[in-house]
């Protein structure tokens, strides 16, 4: 009987020096989009595709993270005294329950394959999904749970995809395609930043993962890939050649790239116009400057 998806790995130990200075002191996934931060959007839709437990893989500076997702007594009894039970009450749904959040540490960063691997123990023998909080995805059934279901079908190893520019792919990890049903894309062998004109496919890998966990021994022998890190995708393709499958899932909805300033800027303008008290105003701003 194939396992359940009940785990989830948050790749956070990144330095987010793109977003220099802010980042200086403020982790870049605790960066907000209207009024949540970024690794807030990742777990709810970890939690809507029926995750169990979180995973987080931090590094020095993170603490931020750690205390969003705890309790805050002072702010709570604040907030109680003061009637302001919606808030509270709001507050208190968004936490995990207790025992279901963990963290551990990389303490080098030497890529995204060891960020994961970092997480091993904590995993265990179960497959897992990752979830990269720079790639905010905005869905009517979330991107995670779309690929659940897609898992429930095929079984092995899943990816979210999307197409892009041949002119892009230098920036993603790129499928080799054996067959593709429109929804779901078998792939061959997966390719890290192949050069456009080596790029088997403009088909590419954004930041959600479903992965069986046979990827540690991969991971555990890994040497240094593309960029001199760690590659994930090189462990991937490794389990394709020991025989599981591996599939690109076109999710429905829209990825927003929040690891680049436009597309965070871009994210932020998007989800405040769908704002329920927010978005008529911003519309109006936004109409005042163009």
């Amino acid at each position: 009987m194939r396992k359940s998806i009940r785990k989830a790995v948050f790749p956070v130990a990144g330095l987010g020096t793109r977003f220099l200075p802010a980042t200086k002191a403020m982790p870049k996934e605790m960066l907000p989009i209207v009024d949540k931060p970024l690794i807030h959007y990742a777990v709810e839709e970890a939690k809507a595709a029926g995750i169990e437990e979180f995973y987080f893989v931090t590094s020095r500076g993170k603490s931020a993270i750690d205390d969003h997702f705890d309790r805050a007594i002072e702010l709570e009894a604040t907030l109680r005294e003061r009637g302001k039970t919606d808030l509270l009450g709001e507050l208190e749904a968004r936490l995990p329950e207790p025992g279901q959040v963990a963290y551990t540490r990389q303490q080098t960063p030497l890529g995204l394959g060891h960020a994961v691997w970092c997480a091993r123990a904590l995993v265990g023998d179960e497959p897992f999904a990752v979830l990269l909080a720079d790639d905010l995805m905005v869905c009517e059934t979330p991107c995670l749970a779309q690929m659940v279901e897609a898992y429930d079908e095929t079984g092995g190893n899943l990816a979210a995809i999307i197409e892009v520019p041949r002119a892009h792919t230098a920036r993603y990890g790129v499928l080799d395609v054996v067959c593709d049903d429109g929804r779901l894309v078998r792939a061959r062998r997966v390719v890290e930043k192949p050069s456009p004109a080596e790029a088997p496919s403009t088909l590419t890998i954004i930041g959600r993962y479903i992965i069986q966990p046979q990827v540690f021994d991969h991971l555990s022998d890994a040497s240094p890939g593309t960029g001199g890190e760690i590659q994930l995708t090189d462990a991937l393709g490794k389990l394709i050649e020991d025989g599981q499958p591996f599939h690109g899932v076109r999710f429905e909805g829209r990825r927003f790239d929040c690891g680049d300033k436009l597309g965070f800027l871009e994210a932020t303008v998007a989800l405040g116009l769908r704002h329920a008290e927010l978005g008529a105003g911003l519309r109006k701003i936004l109409a005042s400057y163009l």
